[in-house]
């Protein structure tokens, strides 16, 4: 590598600029070489953490390649953690996660997107960042009366591990539910999962290997950004906003990245509260097909809507389109069960990679689910589920806008509202910090984001928004 000298300026300018052996007409592109010599680099700390990159004139000029390219390596580089971006300063080295030093113990509270906090329901603070409902919410006893149902198994089904797709009783119930309101499918074409999470593993594991790129919705689901990257898979963000995809966007990175697979919370997006409408849909599965990559649509928050919204898996028949279904959310997350509706092709394949990850999921939750969605309050305690939603919805709309905070999109239900304060003078980790240091668990904007938000925003779970302790808080902002 040529090496320029670092111009004069203050310390943080650029240190040395990477001139790369670049050769054109290789199988590989030229941006996976930029990629892959500059990671290098930086592993090496022949470019050291903090120094500044040319910017994208420079490094085009510097190797004779084109603006385009130079962007595109920039983001790739930056979703591998190597580079950040800095609005108006330009892009800098990270440090390598393999060559950090060891962290030191802080005295302060610390918190990110895998924060057991927000998971386990035993903290003392105030969970207004956690993704479950009280238990009160779902009024009467049915899941207590399913998990007592289900402990009743007969002895035999104990020798085994259970059946590797999931319990046959409940699969044959969910074919017969989608097939009445959504879809036609068959039990063999359903495996169960530990929750909504282990579908998303399950899929990457399957479809994807290190180095493809993978479409997901920003704001979106924060862990599965997590865990896109832990599979060594590259995230490219496609903004989701009040008016939904911004489907312009995906068009461009699909033609740019030739994307596997993309994620899609179709109805009561998480974080935003929102549903595609029927439009955006239909043009979602065009993109799709015309580019060749699979949609995993995110289907579970449906139960909570108040209304009828468009499926994608509805409309594409599982063609092209896997369907990630949870009962989390409308009966409890304690009992880990999820489902993946695929052809029958791939069912199969998804099926081998869970046995070879973990052989089977736990019969007695399942069957705890059967008992519940099997029981004649089923319906009655969804309904008055979704009715306590719409209510807790005005009520937290009007505590969040009334203490100065400004809505990023308006829910069309379920448990989340999204809201920031564009004004703030303090940024969003400094004001979460204080939130912790207060009692209180926020979700903020980075946990849902793969680029950086121009203003402090933070995921607000309903049923804690009434709360005195976040109201004073807010205000006092």
């Amino acid at each position: 590598m040529d090496v320029i000298e670092k111009p004069a300026g203050p310390a943080d300018l650029v240190q040395q600029w990477p001139r790369l052996h670049l050769e054109r007409g290789k199988s590989t592109s030229l941006v996976e070489q930029i990629v892959q010599e500059v990671s290098q680099l930086v592993r090496q700390q022949s470019l050291t953490q903090g120094c500044k990159m040319p910017s994208v004139r420079q490094f085009a000029k510097c190797n004779a390649v084109s603006t385009f390219t130079v962007v595109e390596s920039y983001e790739r580089l930056i979703t591998l953690g190597l580079l950040s971006s800095r609005r108006g300063s330009g892009y800098f080295v990270n440090r390598p996660a393999t060559l950090a030093s060891p962290a030191v113990p802080s005295p302060q509270l610390t918190q990110d997107a895998l924060s057991p906090d927000l998971y386990s329901g035993v903290s003392t603070a105030l969970p207004v960042g956690s993704g479950w409902l009280p238990p009160e919410w779902y009024g009467d006893d049915t899941l207590l009366d399913s998990v007592r149902q289900a402990m009743r198994i007969p002895s035999q089904r104990l020798r085994g591990y259970g059946n590797p797709l999931g319990f046959p009783s409940l699969r044959q119930h969910l074919a017969q539910t989608l097939s009445q309101d959504l879809f036609a499918v068959d039990p063999e074409q359903i495996l169960l999962t530990h929750g909504a999470t282990h579908a998303f593993d399950l899929i990457l594991r399957t479809l994807c290997k290190a180095g493809d790129v993978v479409l997901v919705e920003t704001p979106g689901y924060s862990n599965l950004i997590s865990l896109i990257r832990h599979h060594g898979c590259i995230p490219v963000g496609i903004p989701r906003d009040a008016s939904g995809l911004q489907l312009d966007v995906l068009t461009e990175k699909a033609v740019l990245h030739q994307p596997k697979i993309m994620f899609v919370n179709t109805v009561l997006q998480n974080p935003l509260g929102t549903s595609l409408s029927q439009p955006q849909v239909h043009r979602l599965l065009a993109l799709a097909e015309q580019f060749d990559f699979w949609l995993v649509e995110d289907d579970i928050y449906r139960e909570l809507c108040p209304r009828p919204e468009p499926s994608l898996a509805a409309m594409d028949g599982l063609r092209r389109v896997i369907r990630v279904g949870s009962f989390s959310k409308v009966l409890s997350p304690a009992l880990r069960v999820g489902s993946i509706c695929a052809s029958h092709s791939l069912t199969g394949e998804l099926l081998r990679i869970k046995m070879l990850a973990g052989l089977t999921t736990s019969e007695i939750n399942e069957r705890a689910v059967l008992h519940a969605l099997s029981s004649s309050q089923y319906r009655r305690m969804t309904e008055r589920l979704k009715r306590q939603l719409d209510q807790g919805q005005i009520k937290a709309q009007q505590i969040l806008q009334s203490a100065g905070l400004q809505l990023l999109a308006q829910p069309r239900g379920g448990m989340f509202v999204s809201a920031g304060l564009p004004n703030a003078t303090q940024n969003v980790h400094q004001l979460t910090q204080m939130a912790q240091e207060a009692g209180i668990l926020l979700a903020p904007d980075h946990f849902f984001s793969l680029q950086e938000s121009s203003y402090p925003w933070w995921r607000f779970n309903i049923a804690w928004c009434d709360a005195p302790l976040l109201q004073h808080f807010l205000r006092s902002l």
